[in-house]
């Protein structure tokens, strides 16, 4: 049974915690508003370029004349996986979520006799993927020093992506990350950038019909111009996405800690007031045997 100076001295070791997971739940909750205004905002520019590709995508078709990223090399052998996580913990299952979706995907191309290779994004996806796939790295992104992420950072990431693309390194890349919903739901989600893959299931008008444009330079000009923006354009929304994600996640296990933290304070009080009555009950029984042995 622990003493009344190691229950005392756990007791403010957990309050000391307590102190410190609470003020990460508020520092969270600030940058927090910030992440997801951003992550909002980029939404309708993302989804409305995609759009405009997957329009130029359609009258291109597969020509011969298309660019390369939209018609892609013409087989899937070699696949990039860009894992893209945090640079630091403590937000619950964000990084390991990301990583388990990264890693199942992984084990299934390989299961197919596809060759993979990794580039990681945020040391917490290379710590995680190290294990496992170590000898499939090829490279890695380090967002440290980043304070609050930007375009010029997916715009490094997506010309590291492209200029392997252009040497032959891959004929398929694939992004994985953490789509935002709300500060306890954030989903992982892969989404293949290279070819590009767009949706045209939604192109056109409102009312169904279809709206028909003359271009000027040609569509497959125009693509060989807006491609490359697309795969950063893809990217900085996917940080975006992680870094909302990221800070929601860290606020729900934070609250979490902290409740938890409290709850251990109360049964270690209830704990340490038991002792201390034991104790000073013992002390009395002495002083009583004492006195009538006298």
């Amino acid at each position: 049974m622990p003493s009344l100076k190691d229950l005392k001295n756990r007791i403010e070791s957990v309050k000391s915690t307590r102190k410190i997971t609470k003020a990460m739940q508020m520092v969270a909750a600030a940058k927090l508003r910030r992440a997801q205004d951003a992550a909002e905002s980029a939404r309708p520019y993302a989804e409305r370029f995609n759009a405009v590709l997957a329009g130029l995508a359609a009258s291109v078709g597969d020509s011969d004349s298309a660019p390369k990223l939209l018609t892609g090399t013409g087989k899937d052998d070699v696949h990039l996986l860009v894992v893209m996580t945090a640079e630091r913990g403590l937000c619950g299952g964000f990084n390991a979520n990301i990583a388990k979706l990264a890693k199942n995907h992984a084990a299934k191309l390989k299961g197919q006799g596809k060759t993979v290779k990794i580039l990681t994004v945020g040391k917490k996806g290379r710590d995680s993927m190290r294990r496992d796939y170590g000898d499939l790295f090829v490279g890695h992104v380090d967002l440290t020093e980043v304070k609050r992420v930007g375009y010029t950072d997916a715009q490094g990431i997506a010309r590291d992506i492209l200029n392997r693309f252009d040497d032959g390194e891959f004929d398929v890349a694939t992004i994985f990350y953490s789509e935002f919903v709300n500060v306890v739901s954030q989903i992982p989600t892969a989404q293949q950038i290279i070819p590009a893959d767009y949706d045209t299931a939604d192109e056109g008008d409102s009312d169904g019909s279809t709206t028909l444009y003359d271009y000027e330079p040609d569509e497959e000009a125009i693509l060989a111009d807006l491609l490359p923006r697309g795969v950063a354009t893809q990217i900085f929304t996917a940080l975006l996405e992680n870094a909302a994600s990221e800070q929601g996640a860290r606020m729900s296990a934070m609250d979490n800690a902290t409740r938890n933290a409290g709850e251990m304070i109360d049964k270690l009080t209830i704990e340490y007031n038991r002792s201390r009555q034991a104790v000073i009950t013992n002390e009395l029984i002495e002083i009583i045997s004492g006195a009538e042995a006298l």
